[in-house]
């Protein structure tokens, strides 16, 4: 049984805030930290639950001001720290890699042994990426060994290093969770599932990557976040969890399905632009282990899931298509 106070940081990004939404429903106090002030409500999934009285906010900004952090820690003493922070943008990360590094190892270093003083503190789940392993064939074991292609990579790769010395010479509880492509409502526009609804919808094409050829399994933020309570309430301190659906699909395929669901033609729904430098082709996460050991699966099929994000965006199309839908770096 999960014990409050639960901490999210990175809680005013798309995977933290559903996160949270999803601790709030479960009738958990959570405190979210976050360096960006929330955003508009319509990309902020614990919004939408009217009972906020379980949930408080605190502007923290893990290159700045972790002391901040770590005081609130000292006067709530959580037992249980769900990390989302991270600079995660992969093909930008190739323009300023020493704000990746910055953030995913100095910063992450820095948070790990502050952490680390603390008795009180029971686990921290490093919400990692698959990019570590770089692109493979066939399916990736928790046991495969790192081999990062991006600056992003890299730097995922090493902050997730350093968690693991600090777990092996000083007891620190990390579990590390890596999860396939994440989706879901209140995802930013520039990610290709909502991207692709979008100009569907307003007439535009999406720009498709060297053809779209490379695949990818994607998985809706509501069954990360069910397998993430599983790891809480029973995962092995020290232990890796890959969280990800059987199916993969390559994204040409997917913007195909987008289209069928529109019943707009594929042909009108693309552009074939550039390959990113370093870009994986394959990454498919084997998520047996939590299957097997904490009886979890996925429930959400990605057709349902999509149209679950059709849904969302048509229900306030006018706000969205004023959105700019390109990504814009902070450092």
């Amino acid at each position: 049984m999960i014990s409050s106070p639960i901490f999210v940081l990175g809680s005013s990004g798309f995977g933290g805030s559903s996160f949270v939404a999803h601790c709030i429903k479960e009738g958990l106090e959570t405190y979210g930290f976050s360096r960006s002030s929330p955003p508009d409500e319509q990309f902020l999934p614990y919004k939408w639950n009217k009972n906020q009285s379980k949930f408080t906010f605190e502007q923290v900004d893990i290159n700045k001001n972790l002391d901040n952090f770590f005081s609130t820690c000292e006067k709530l003493k959580p037992r249980i720290v769900v990390n989302f922070s991270s600079q995660s943008m992969v093909g930008e990360s190739w323009k300023n890699p020493e704000h990746w590094m910055r953030t995913n190892i100095e910063s992450t270093t820095t948070l790990i042994k502050g952490l680390a003083q603390f008795d009180f503190l029971e686990k921290y789940i490093h919400f990692s990426t698959p990019e570590v392993y770089g692109s493979t064939e066939g399916w990736i074991k928790e046991s495969f060994n790192f081999n990062p292609s991006t600056p992003y990579a890299v730097s995922r790769a090493a902050g997730d290093m350093m968690a693991k010395l600090w777990h092996e010479n000083f007891n620190f509880p990390v579990i590390f969770t890596r999860a396939a492509n994440i989706y879901g409502e209140g995802q930013q526009l520039y990610r290709i599932i909502p991207k692709t609804i979008l100009f569907a919808l307003t007439g535009k094409k999406i720009p498709l990557h060297g053809g779209g050829l490379s695949s990818r399994a994607f998985i809706h933020m509501e069954d990360v976040s069910s397998a993430i309570f599983k790891i809480i309430n029973n995962g092995e301190v020290g232990n890796t969890y890959h969280i990800s659906p059987k199916e993969c699909i390559t994204i040409k395929e997917l913007v195909r399905m987008i289209g069928d669901l529109l019943q707009i033609k594929y042909e009108d729904l693309y552009e074939v632009s550039k390959d990113r430098v370093g870009k994986d082709q394959f990454y498919l996460l084997d998520s047996e282990y939590i299957i097997d050991k904490l009886g979890w699966s996925p429930s959400v099929t990605l057709e349902n899931g999509i149209e679950r994000v059709l849904d969302w965006i048509k229900s306030d199309i006018n706000y969205f298509s004023k959105i700019n839908t390109n990504y814009i770096h902070r450092e």
